[in-house]
């Protein structure tokens, strides 16, 4: 069975791009689900001096290691100041030491969502710009807006970003396991 994994750019308990990455997951058919929780994975700050002292974190090889048996990616990114959380550059900074083709050239669903209107664009944004140099293969991405408006304990409440979100989950599911 082919497995995607998923990955919230969050640390928070209570990260709504987790609630979106898990909805948005749940919506998958015929793949195995890897679930990769930041907090697992507790890393020094990246530095030069700190990798020459110490080399690679034995966290990071473990999550390097996992990333090696994936068909895909579906990552979430929570927004901070525009840009990625702290923890999640850092896990990307760290996860380029081991291996710079971060997203081994596998399909890659970017997501993110926020409380405003604008539902993370601009991480997401970023982020499709960037991932490719990492070796992302993106396929698809999708922003939430309003969060709080547009999501309940049941899931994405507008009929046309629940839509989209599923006609951008069964592409990247299509291109995960071809049809034959």
């Amino acid at each position: 069975m082919k497995k995607v994994i998923t990955i919230a750019g969050s640390n928070s308990q209570n990260s709504i791009n987790r609630k979106l990455l898990t909805y948005a997951s749940d919506l998958l058919e015929h793949v195995e689900v890897i679930s990769i929780d930041l907090n697992d994975y507790v890393l020094p700050i990246y530095g030069a001096d700190f990798e020459d002292e110490n080399g690679i974190p034995t966290a990071v090889k473990r999550l390097n290691e996992l990333l090696d048996k994936t068909d895909g990616f579906i990552i979430a990114l929570a927004e901070h100041n525009g840009t990625y959380t702290a923890v999640f550059k850092n896990t990307l900074d760290w996860l380029s030491r081991a291996n710079m083709k971060v997203w081994r050239e596998k399909p890659v669903l970017l997501m993110a969502t926020s409380p405003g209107g604008r539902g993370g664009a601009t991480v997401l944004q970023g982020a499709v710009n960037y991932f490719p140099f990492l070796g992302a293969n993106v396929i698809e991405d999708f922003s939430l807006p309003s969060f709080f408006d547009n999501f309940s304990d049941e899931g994405i409440s507008n009929e046309n970003l629940k839509e989209e979100l599923i006609q951008k989950v069964q592409l990247f599911e299509q291109i995960i396991i071809p049809l034959e």
